[in-house]
């Protein structure tokens, strides 16, 4: 469903202090915000304007591989453009080529700062079969002198651990790259990451009754390998893996386990889904804010704890949208205008 309120008075106030809306002079900031047409607050939560912002200051960011179809016909520079007018702080790299023409990381980095964009992280490949594929089993140092390059303080992948297949010792073994490639971008400062998918949340083939995602926390050391938890992807492992093979009941609620280990979540995807049990995966992908997933409970839940309130950024995404600036303009309308219950 879709849900409405009305301007965030602080995304109101950026916006006009930054003087990003590049319209006619003389007309009113009233006037510019009231054509946004911006989404709506969550049921059962305060109106904007009351009460403290669920979303950080300086923490909302957006996965680029979102609008991956803008940087292939417009350039880096005119997304940017926009993000900056949408009131995002950060930026999630999924790769750092145009087809607009070369631009060299230096010039990409410059870019985003011209834009008041902060490079959080990137994407990058696991594995491969080509001994020259740009992933980190593959080309580690190049993938951390480019993360570096950027001025990136997170670097990781979105692929599974599932190199080696899905038993309990491939995950075993899988972690023990992980720790591999988390001690290697700790020595730059920087920190490795993992982004989760659904199928993370299944269980072992040769052990029905372990989650593997279990087995990549036991096995990865906390102080080297962090994860960026997809919540969308998160509640589809939920729907999908309940129950184990044999029908057995296998609940697990995906805040419980940053509430368990907040610090090894600095990052999030923030996507949104419509509950659809017709579909695979439980939910059908929507913009954030048309959605059944409660961002103000979950968010609100991890920002509240004790010394955890910028700890974590948060990125919005949406792998299919139907206009991405759209999606853009309005995720971040949306995050804006949530505020903590009183």
């Amino acid at each position: 469903m879709s849900r409405t309120s009305q301007m965030d008075p602080e995304l109101a106030h950026r916006l006009t202090r930054r003087g990003m809306l590049g319209v006619a002079a003389g007309a009113t900031t009233a006037a510019l915000l009231g054509a946004a047409s911006p989404p709506a607050a969550a049921a059962g939560t305060s109106a904007a304007g009351r009460g403290r912002p669920v979303l950080p200051p300086g923490r909302l960011g957006v996965q680029l591989y979102s609008l991956r179809d803008k940087v292939a016909s417009l350039g880096f520079a005119a997304v940017f453009t926009e993000l900056e007018k949408y009131g995002y702080d950060e930026i999630e790299f999924a790769g750092y080529t145009q087809s607009t023409g070369p631009i060299t990381l230096a010039q990409l980095r410059r870019l985003a700062k011209n834009h008041g964009l902060n490079p959080i992280g990137s994407h990058v490949g696991y594995s491969s079969g080509d001994p020259n594929a740009y992933t980190f089993a593959q080309n580690l140092t190049k993938v951390l002198d480019d993360a570096e390059a950027l001025g990136l303080k997170h670097i990781g992948t979105a692929s599974g651990p599932n190199r080696y297949g899905n038993t309990v010792d491939a995950w075993k073994r899988a972690a023990e790259e992980f720790n591999t490639y988390g001690a290697a971008a700790k020595a730059r400062g920087m920190k490795f990451y993992q982004h989760n998918h659904s199928d993370e949340f299944g269980f072992a083939t040769d052990d029905p009754n372990v989650r593997l995602y279990d087995v990549l926390l036991a096995e990865t050391d906390p102080g080297l390998v962090y994860l960026e938890m997809d919540i969308f992807w998160a509640y589809a492992g939920q729907f999908r893996f309940s129950k184990r093979p044999d029908g057995s009941a296998a609940p697990f609620e995906p805040l419980d386990y940053v509430l368990k280990q907040p610090h090894r979540y600095p990052l999030f995807h923030v996507k949104d889904g419509v509950s659809d049990p017709s579909n695979q995966f439980g939910y059908r992908m929507v913009d954030v804010g048309d959605g059944d997933i409660d961002y103000q409970k979950f968010m609100s839940a991890v920002t509240r704890l004790r010394g955890e309130r910028l700890a974590h950024h948060w990125q919005t995404e949406h792998d299919q949208p139907t206009e991405s600036f759209t999606f853009a303009r309005r995720s971040s309308e949306y995050l804006h205008s949530l505020r903590e219950k009183c």
